[in-house]
């Protein structure tokens, strides 16, 4: 394996967490304080890094190209893919619900600033499904190229806007204690959904080979820099803003202009805006193009004209229809997502490793590589999915 290619792998994984669930953290933890948030984002992160090493376990014994369906065909049996099927299908449509709304209120507020156009909620999030919509018809090669530029552009925003962010935080800030215990459960599965990467996981095995040494690396340091990221941005929006001026804009577009107010600055101003816009357009041109050629194959739908009009269709109706009732529903949209996000980065993920290390036990086949913690592991990580699934329900 050569470095580029575990450079690359690694960025995969980092660039696959970092997008628009980043924006709503500071949002979902406005009544935490810093410490709190950080604490419960460590434990999120751990679990998430613990389950993406079970998929490197699972994935030792399987051909390279193998895909989640396949594995969980192959050692749960047709229920386990149709699960996994339907809790994919689920998780997009979520993450695609939540790109609609954030780029729906972005898109309005720019129209009003620039235009001065007073247009009501919905007509953003049409506008921006139309652009994204389009953009993913015309096929994969034209998103790769676009999704290249803008994400080449996110990262200098991002790294300009923590430049400017940084020296303006307040320590008094820092300190404050959470509000209501209350609000530790509704945080909790928006910063869980933040660290969703386990889709990506076959496309690394895929590109680099069953390697397992450097898929533990790479799982592990692909998933911390986020971690790093999401600390320091939470350092800079918790530090800058109090409590009660997070907790007063719980809309996207209002917790911008909030620390735009706050800061007097207009280069940051820009360059959060800027940031912000380009996380939702990279976030859901990439997942959309998951859930259009998703649908497409499995509703098996033409190549086409008429074709890839359907399933465009099928792929951004429903989640454009849920913006249009919910035109702020970006964060209520990232706590359902947890719902699949459990299913599929836990749930499916504990199961198919204790069938494999039974299976294996049963017939003295070789253990091979072994996630540390053994059947307590396992239980503690079922138990934590089932608290993030509880803290959505009763959120």
């Amino acid at each position: 394996m050569t470095q580029n290619k575990f450079f690359g792998s690694l960025l995969l994984i980092a660039g696959t967490t970092i997008g628009a669930g980043m924006l709503a953290l500071p949002i979902a933890s406005a009544g935490l304080g810093f410490g709190v948030s950080s604490i419960i984002m460590l434990l999120l992160w751990a679990l998430m890094a613990y389950t993406a090493l079970l998929m490197v376990e699972i994935h030792q014994f399987a051909p390279s190209d193998a895909s989640l369906n396949q594995l969980a065909r192959t050692l749960l049996g047709a229920k386990g893919q149709v699960i996994a099927s339907i809790a994919l299908m689920f998780l997009l449509y979520a993450l695609c619900a939540a790109y609609i709304a954030g780029g729906g209120e972005q898109v309005n507020q720019k129209l009003n600033a620039w235009l001065g156009l007073n247009l009501p909620p919905q007509a953003g999030a049409v506008l921006f499904t139309l652009l994204i919509g389009t953009i993913v018809g015309l096929g994969t090669h034209c998103v790769d190229l676009i999704n290249r530029v803008l994400f080449s552009l996110k990262i200098i925003a991002l790294i300009l806007m923590l430049a400017l962010l940084l020296p303006q935080v307040e320590g008094t800030h820092l300190l404050e204690l959470p509000l209501e215990q209350g609000l530790i459960v509704s945080a909790i599965p928006v910063i869980f959904t933040s660290f969703g990467f386990h889709g990506s996981i076959p496309s690394v095995v895929r590109y680099l080979g069953v390697e397992v040494k450097s898929l533990r690396k790479i799982m592990l340091l692909g998933s911390a820099l986020p971690l790093l990221i999401y600390l320091l941005w939470q350092l800079g929006s918790q530090g800058v803003l109090s409590q009660s001026q997070l907790m007063t804009n719980q809309s996207l577009s209002g917790f911008i202009n909030q620390l735009a107010s706050v800061l007097h600055s207009q280069y940051l101003s820009s360059a959060i805006s800027v940031f912000a816009d380009l996380a939702l357009a990279t976030s859901f041109l990439g997942v959309s193009l998951g859930l259009f050629d998703f649908m497409a194959a499995n509703l098996r739908q033409q190549d086409n004209a008429a074709g890839r009009s359907i399933t465009a269709a099928i792929t951004f109706v429903p989640p454009l229809g849920f913006a249009l009732f919910y035109p702020q529903g970006f964060i209520t949209a990232l706590g359902y997502a947890a719902i699949a996000l459990v299913i599929l980065a836990i749930f499916l993920p504990v199961t198919m490793v204790w069938v494999q290390r039974q299976t294996r036990d049963k017939v003295n086949l070789p253990q091979g590589y072994r996630v540390a913690g053994g059947k307590l592991g396992l239980l503690l990580a079922m138990l934590c999915g089932v608290a993030v699934i509880s803290a959505q329900l009763l959120g």
